[in-house]
């Protein structure tokens, strides 16, 4: 639990240092879900629900893309899977989700 806690604070810490770089990144994540949502627009209906199920497959294609690069470059290196595939999806998820409420709510 200490490790956690001392993971924690130099996360922290690193984000309050690079906030600009931090705040760029998530601008980029959801320019990058924008994205999506706008080429899923040809696909879907522009009804209720074309809306969610496009917005449901940009919100899921994101972090997978995401988390998909380290795991192709860790794969073409070592030949084996990424073991943490699906804590870089969840974590990217976690923030482009919450990216996504704060965007709404303002």
């Amino acid at each position: 639990m200490f490790k956690h806690v001392l993971a924690l604070i130099a996360l922290s810490v690193a984000v309050t240092l690079f906030m600009t770089y931090t705040q760029q990144a998530v601008e980029l994540l959801l320019a990058v879900h924008e994205w999506v949502s706008q080429l899923l627009s040809d696909v879907f209906s522009s009804g209720n629900a074309g809306s969610i199920a496009r917005g449901l497959i940009a919100l899921l294609s994101v972090p997978l893309l995401v988390g998909l690069i380290p795991a192709l470059i860790y794969y073409a290196v070592k030949r084996d899977f990424f073991p943490y595939f699906m804590e870089i999806v969840w974590i990217v998820w976690l923030i482009q989700a919450g990216a996504l409420v704060v965007k709404a709510v303002a």
